[in-house]
């Protein structure tokens, strides 16, 4: 006989990281996201399948208007409506794709 003793802990994998410059919180903002993108954990965000719906909602708003949205455009250039809506349509996706990783926002 014998005793067999383990210690175990999960590690974190990262499954998606993205960039997206703060030059664009207020279209994020006009969009209803900022929150949601920026600051999750004031919000209560802590699973990806928490954003599912609401980053759907915002992708929904910004495809709706792009005229509304591109005169966010920074004037430094750093950022335009097409990159954020690229970032949160790929965003989106990772999501779907692992909904149950946690969501980390650093700023």
């Amino acid at each position: 006989m014998s005793l067999d003793v383990y210690l175990k802990k999960m590690m974190l994998t990262e499954v998606y990281s993205g960039n997206i410059t703060h030059n664009l919180g207020a279209m994020a903002d006009a969009a209803g996201i900022y929150d949601l993108l920026w600051r999750p954990e004031e919000i209560g965000i802590t699973k990806a399948w928490h954003i599912i719906k609401p980053l759907t909602r915002g992708i929904a708003r910004l495809k709706k208007s792009p005229k509304k949205f591109k005169t966010f455009n920074p004037e430094n250039g750093w950022g335009d409506y097409e990159g954020f809506l690229r970032f949160c349509q790929e965003y989106l996706k990772a999501c779907i794709e692992n909904p149950t990783a946690k969501v980390i926002a650093s700023r």
